[in-house]
């Protein structure tokens, strides 16, 4: 259900730049970032900080976008939120007792220090290379182009990204978890 939500900002973008063009999409993508950021908090009475932090890089180059009426902010938005996250990654990596994946909530995984900070790495390598093909994308193909990639494309790549950790990290699958899924 969280993943729903989380996607529901890209498909209603996607849906409103299909029928209406990308300044109609741009408005209705800061009013679904800021939707999931309140329905977060109506349910949980807490808000993510990613959800936070996406509704208001979304409004802030969403708004220039609109006030400039040009869509140049609004396709950088992706490199800023991929830039922000790798930053995150490798910072913790200096910052506190453990890298920041290993700080999320863990019920199906347990993984030891040296391997959480392996993934930590690879996902923050994966996200500079999302934020540089976003630019590339943004900057060297047409609008349409970057619409379809950034909903289609990067979600591709990071189910790609993904599933190639699965041979890795099988091993330390809970095991209640890989015997409840063998039923």
């Amino acid at each position: 259900m969280n993943a729903l939500i989380e996607f529901a900002p890209a498909v209603l973008f996607v849906s409103a730049w299909v029928f209406y063009g990308i300044f109609v999409a741009t408005a209705v993508l800061i009013a679904a970032c800021f939707g999931v950021v309140l329905l977060s908090w109506m349910r949980t009475g807490r808000v993510p900080r990613t959800q936070l932090f996406t509704a208001l890089l979304a409004g802030v180059l969403g708004g220039l976008t609109l006030w400039l009426h040009n869509p140049q902010f609004i396709k950088l938005k992706p490199t800023a939120l991929y830039g922000a996250f790798a930053l995150a990654l490798f910072a913790s990596h200096f910052v506190g007792g453990k890298v920041l994946l290993a700080r999320l909530p863990q019920s199906q995984i347990a993984l030891p220090d040296a391997v959480w900070r392996r993934v930590n790495f690879a996902w923050g390598i994966f996200f500079v290379f999302c934020a540089g093909l976003n630019f590339f994308v943004a900057t060297h193909f047409s609008e349409a182009t970057w619409v379809k990639f950034k909903v289609f494309g990067f979600t591709a790549l990071t189910l790609m990204f993904l599933l190639m950790h699965a041979p890795f990290l099988g091993r330390y699958l809970d095991t209640e978890v890989k015997r409840d899924d063998a039923h």
